[in-house]
């Protein structure tokens, strides 16, 4: 059922664009019931995981590979669930009202729909293979969101950006769930999770460990691959809001969540973490106080708080997981209503700039009180949700050691930097005296209020009447996932007078600062980094640059237009593949001793003698080429000396076909006639030619040296009659048991046979006169 489930909004991307077409912008509304169902659907999984049970369902799909389309049902997956679902509704109403008349609305909302898709599968995989073909899906759908309007090249070098970083770092997670699944013997994630003491303990850990966070941080934008993130801004807004508050972003935080009972709490986790968080929090937030774009700034204080998450897993233990968790859900509603007020404010004012707007409140009275209430919560305010989550934090940072107060000073900064921008969001554009805006400003319609209203409430609604609730149901079995063990809270509003309300207040203390002082603030900040003037999105161009000089540098030496080159670089390469191996593995075969041979056999070894030396010192290449087909007769007496007719026959037709074939396109083609290499090329070939016999002769002698293995001629004789009816065991083998492999030859054989022929008919170009006039032949092989 599960599966099902997760395939739905796909199947609602196909009619999406029908919809659109039939009934306009009003379509979303319909296309809403879907992730409305699916969450009602979900709902039936809450009593079963509220009583600490797990869901599994399982579907073969590979099942030789250990690979099924397999889910889990956990406190952790369902409550993303709820979050991509609820959240999701809200966007899709939103996109409605915000892109009302575009034309590409219908394949706007098909992407969109897929992406959550993606992201629902993402979450709920049992099995690491296919949560990672889920992970790439989400990188897909969003390449073609971010880039949906495709005509700016802005947009476009966005989306290309995210695709290079998020999916280059999925392939990188890939190995490591390769890794995974050989260490702990399973992919299924439901039967690693008990595996986590394996894993750590296992050689392959730190390994294990880089792999996946590449991964993680990646699609999480941690320093230094966080520059994707605000660049992703080039997407309409009701993408930007659903990608920062419930989706992508989210999914490395995911990753280290469930990865938590396999990868954490070991030294590697608990120092690489805090470290990219905290880095990554401290970048965030100053980048976002800098800006001046309302939609920038939040892109940057989401990559603040993606930092902060990490930070808080990086430190590890029950009461820190409890503040991720508190803090990521907080983070889903307050940051999806403050993007999407956002968006109206552009849509219906005409710009974002912060500096261009004020006293907008009486003019978008709900959008104003969406904005002001979310921007509390994202300030840590009570009675809000995002209270209890920095209350949570603060109190897992006020009982550790050194090593948490430290940390606990950066959660500090970085929350009250990001105090200011909430503030400066909130209040800015609504308070103060009136500035026209470019547009005659109103407030927005329905489907742009109702979102972030429902959000923003919902985020004081959660910790003041549903605390028990959620409780019960959602945070406890998601921090229960989360640590590998059950884990009950008890969440309240008030604890008394603690370290942790006055590292709050202190916060507050200092956000109210940033928030008077932003001006000079931003004007340290732009001297710091200009003086800098370097980041990882600069560094992204210039790796690209590097790439494509790269690539054509590489073309240029490799694709000169000329067989010989080819020819070179096809069997150097055969050369080394040969003898590196067996150099670096030291399984060189032991020389056999010299056969006694019989005059007869003497007689075939002189002639191949012959041919080679007359290969080698031909004066003409049609000399060589006859010369070259004397090694094969000699090949195919051998075969019949040894009693195989069929397979001398056999040789002696290729033999001749090919000295044929080859020496009529050398005439036809009127290549020179001599051979006219340097010495110094000569002795190359001539190296590289002889490496490739010793290697070829050194495998065929270690291959001749093992003990012969019998199970094929048995299983032929044995079947040949019985099964294909044949005597003739080398017949029945081409015609019957590898018929397919048989047709595939004799298909590369006509292929060959026509490119000869259109070869035969090519006529030389002439290439420039002589000084004596006679017309000089470009050499083409």
């Amino acid at each position: 059922m599960i599966g099902y489930l997760v395939l739905t909004p796909f199947l609602a991307a196909l009619l999406a664009p029908v919809l659109v077409l039939l009934l306009g912008h009003r379509a979303s509304w319909i296309l809403a019931l879907v992730p409305g169902y699916l969450l009602y659907r979900f709902f039936e999984f809450v009593p079963a995981v509220a009583k600490g049970e797990t869901v599994l369902q399982s579907h073969e799909w590979l099942g030789g590979f250990g690979i099924n389309y397999s889910f889990m049902i956990d406190g952790l997956s369902l409550t993303f669930a709820f979050l991509i679902l609820g959240i999701g509704f809200f966007i899709v109403i939103y996109a409605g009202g915000y892109l009302k008349g575009h034309p590409q609305l219908g394949r706007f909302l098909a992407v969109l729909l897929a992406f959550m898709g993606s992201m629902l599968g993402l979450v709920v995989s049992d099995n690491l293979i296919t949560l990672f073909v889920f992970w790439e899906l989400t990188s897909i759908t969003s390449f073609l969101l971010i880039g949906f309007d495709n005509e700016r090249e802005a947009s476009r070098r966005a989306a290309l950006q995210a695709l290079i970083i998020t999916g280059l770092g999925g392939l990188v997670m890939l190995a490591g769930f390769t890794l995974i699944g050989l260490v702990g013997g399973t992919f299924e994630l439901s039967e690693l999770l008990s595996k986590g003491e394996v894993i750590k303990e296992h050689g392959l850990y730190s390994l294990i460990f880089w792999l996946v966070m590449a991964g993680a941080f990646t699609k999480s934008a941690q320093v230094p691959f966080h520059s994707w993130l605000p660049n992703a801004m080039e997407a309409p807004t009701p993408v930007s809001a659903y990608l920062h508050s419930a989706t992508m972003v989210k999914a490395g935080v995911f990753l280290l969540m469930r990865t938590y009972p396999m990868l954490g709490e070991t030294e590697l986790w608990e120092t690489v973490l805090p470290l990219f968080g905290g880095a990554t929090l401290l970048a965030g937030t100053i980048l976002a106080v800098r800006d001046k774009d309302m939609k920038l700034m939040l892109a940057y204080t989401t990559v603040a708080s993606l930092g902060l998450l990490v930070l808080m897993l990086g430190v590890g233990g029950e009461r820190a997981i409890e503040g991720a968790v508190l803090y990521l859900i907080a983070h889903s509603f307050f940051k999806g209503a403050l993007f999407m007020v956002v968006g109206t404010v552009d849509h219906e004012a005409g710009t974002r700039q912060i500096d261009k707007l004020s006293g907008l409140r009486s003019a978008m009275p709900i959008t104003a009180l969406a904005a002001a209430l979310a921007a509390l919560s994202m300030c840590g305010l009570p009675p809000f949700i995002g209270f209890l989550a920095k209350e949570s934090i603060y109190y897992s940072l006020t009982h550790g050691g050194l090593h948490e107060w430290t940390i606990a000073i950066v959660a500090i900064v970085g929350n009250a930097l990001m105090f200011g921008v909430a503030a400066s969001i909130a209040i800015r554009p609504f308070m103060g005296k009136w500035i026209d805006p470019p547009k005659a400003v109103h407030e927005g319609p329905v489907m742009l209020f109702l979102g972030p209203l429902v959000l923003s409430i919902t985020g004081l609604v959660t910790a003041i009447f549903a605390l028990q609730f959620m409780q019960t149901n959602f945070f406890s079995p998601m921090v229960s996932a989360v640590a590998g063990k059950e884990v009950t809270l008890d969440l309240h509003l008030w604890h008394g007078i603690n370290p942790a309300l006055i590292l709050s207040v202190i916060t507050v203390g200092l956000g109210i600062g940033v928030f008077i002082f932003t001006a000079e603030l931003k004007k340290i900040f732009d001297k710091i980094l200009n003086f800098i003037s370097w980041g990882p999105d600069k560094g992204f161009d210039q790796a690209i640059c590097f790439l494509t000089w790269f690539a054509g540098l590489f073309t240029r030496i490799l694709q000169t237009g000329e067989i010989r080159t080819y020819m070179r670089i096809t069997f150097l390469i055969t050369a080394l593949t040969l003898l590196v191996p067996m150099y670096n593995l030291n399984i060189w075969p032991n020389v056999p001793s010299f056969p006694k041979l019989s005059l007869w056999e003497i007689g075939v070894f002189v002639i191949l003698v012959i041919g080679i030396l007359q290969v080698v010192f031909a004066n003409t290449r049609l000399t060589a080429i006859i010369s070259l087909g004397i090694q094969g007769f000699s090949v195919a007496l051998i075969f019949m000396l040894f009693g195989a007719p069929d397979l001398s026959f056999t040789q002696f037709m290729v033999e001749t076909l090919s000295v044929v074939i080859i020496a009529l396109v050398l005439t036809r083609l009127q290549l020179m006639k001599q051979d006219r290499r340097s010495s110094l090329s000569l002795i190359f070939d001539g190296v590289v030619a002889i490496s490739v016999g010793v290697g070829m002769g050194a495998l065929l002698m270690n291959i001749t040296q093992l003990p012969l293995d019998m199970r094929l001629s048995e299983f032929f004789s044995t079947y040949s009659a019985a099964i294909a009816h044949g005597r003739n065991i080398v017949n029945v083998i081409l015609v019957d048991f590898r018929a397919i492999d048989t047709l595939g030859e004799i298909t590369v054989v006509l292929i060959t046979g026509v490119s000869a022929l259109a070869l035969i008919r090519v006529k030389a170009i002439p290439e420039k006169k002589t000084t004596k006039g006679s017309p000089a032949l470009k050499e083409t092989s």
